[in-house]
């Protein structure tokens, strides 16, 4: 399993991001994928994450309405639209992947084991 974030950056307050999480040697419908964040001087926290079937998204309290996970199984990759971004948004973003058989908690990340590297958000004026 390989994953690897990318479209973080530096946005203003109000604006949006896309991030895109590139997979490789696993099929997506048998994993869910899941975004975490982590910001300065804080624990890592879930952000979404999208079921093995994709029919089942979950999202944090302080993101919904705002963010959006979604697959392109045309290119293997896990996004998250980021709308309306607030400077409390800024952290880094990891993408991560667990198989579908597998326990996980979204908010903590325990009992997921791949993860990618992360991709800087932030959201300054």
């Amino acid at each position: 399993v390989q994953l690897q974030a990318s479209g973080g950056g530096l946005v203003q307050p109000g604006g949006s991001l896309r991030l895109s999480c590139a997979t490789s040697g696993f099929t997506l419908d048998h994993y869910a994928e899941c975004w975490f964040r982590q910001a300065p001087g804080k624990e890592r926290t879930g952000v979404s994450c999208i079921s093995s079937s994709a029919e089942a998204t979950w999202y944090a309290d302080s993101v919904k309405g705002r963010f959006t996970i979604s697959r392109d199984y045309t290119k293997n990759t896990v996004n998250l639209q980021m709308n309306s971004l607030k400077p409390e948004d800024t952290a880094v973003y990891y993408c991560s992947a667990v198989h579908k058989s597998g326990w996980y908690d979204p908010v903590t990340g325990e009992g997921i084991y791949d993860w990618g590297q992360g991709t800087l958000v932030t959201v300054s004026s």
